[in-house]
């Protein structure tokens, strides 16, 4: 499944519910899920099932988010994330560690 696809299924499966809650509700769900992977990663054993889960909660209220405002998240991708880094222009990244 393409970005695309699976923002638009979000936008059919919650739109709805997302346009009803409002921007800083939905931003607030999506910072929950952030909070529930740290957690997920926090754990002395990983379960990389539940990390799995947490991560694409975390895609699935960051496509609500960009559904609510209008933004098309693949197309966003591609032009900040042209197949190479957007600071140093280089693939692989060359900039170094912060």
């Amino acid at each position: 499944m393409k970005i695309k696809e699976f923002q638009d299924l979000m936008r059919e499966l919650y739109y709805h519910q997302d346009s009803k809650r409002g921007l800083n509700k939905t931003f607030y769900w999506l910072i929950e899920e952030v909070g529930e992977l740290s957690s997920a990663l926090k754990a002395k054993d990983l379960d990389k099932k539940n990390i799995g889960e947490e991560i694409a909660d975390i895609v699935a209220w960051i496509c609500s988010l960009a559904n609510l405002l209008d933004v098309d998240i693949q197309s966003a991708i591609l032009q900040k994330y042209p197949k190479k880094c957007p600071k140093c222009m280089k693939n692989p990244c060359e900039c170094g560690t912060e």
